[in-house]
């Protein structure tokens, strides 16, 4: 790990999505981690391009917490372009990860991202995904931890998402006070979840 660990990442909020997104899902997820930044919930994300900048950029220019996983070597920095992010997030938040130092990034070093990164956030919201991607998986992998999955409506138009969205666990929002809504239903379950 670079950066401080912090208690507050117990009630983080994964936000993920195609490394290709729309103009939509751009503002989607900026929209996201903007409104959770504000209401005080960490937001991580994989630090790829696409949906994972835009999360992470959107909640550091709000004062909040990011938190980055990466798929390689804590010394390394995929995509190259994001290496000032990963700087800043290592300054201000947590970069994590679960590879040796000089690991270069590989096939296999993704979906294990994503495992780590599912398991780490509380919840997982999902912005942009394909049928086969990175963050379909997490969204299996997050309600195998016994995670819960936010998925975007906009989402609906595939068809796992329509299938997920029928599953325990999971739930359609538009906006981040719609998940932020949905992490204090999940924090009066429990005791050990608390919100600025």
């Amino acid at each position: 790990m670079r950066g401080t660990g912090d208690e507050r990442d117990a009630t983080s909020v994964a936000v993920v999505g195609t490394r290709q997104p729309t103009p939509r899902g751009i503002d989607q997820a900026r929209q996201l981690a903007a409104g959770l930044a504000a209401h005080g919930v960490p937001v991580i994300s994989g630090l790829a391009a696409g949906i994972d900048t835009a999360a992470l950029t959107a909640a550091l220019t709000a004062g909040g917490r990011s938190v980055a996983v990466i798929g390689t070597g804590i010394d390394r920095v995929y995509p190259p372009q994001n290496v000032g992010l990963q700087e800043e997030i290592a300054a201000k938040g947590l970069v994590i990860s679960q590879f040796l130092p000089g690991s270069p990034p590989t096939k296999a070093s993704f979906p294990m991202r994503n495992a780590v990164m599912s398991g780490y956030a509380l919840a997982t919201v999902v912005v942009e995904a394909a049928d086969r991607s990175g963050s379909r998986m997490q969204a299996r992998l997050a309600l195998q931890h016994g995670r819960h999955v936010f998925l975007m409506r906009s989402l609906l138009e595939h068809e796992w998402a329509r299938d997920y969205a029928e599953r325990p666990g999971v739930t359609v929002v538009q906006t981040a006070a719609d998940v932020f809504a949905g992490l204090q239903r999940l924090a009066s379950e429990s005791t050990d979840l608390i919100w600025a």
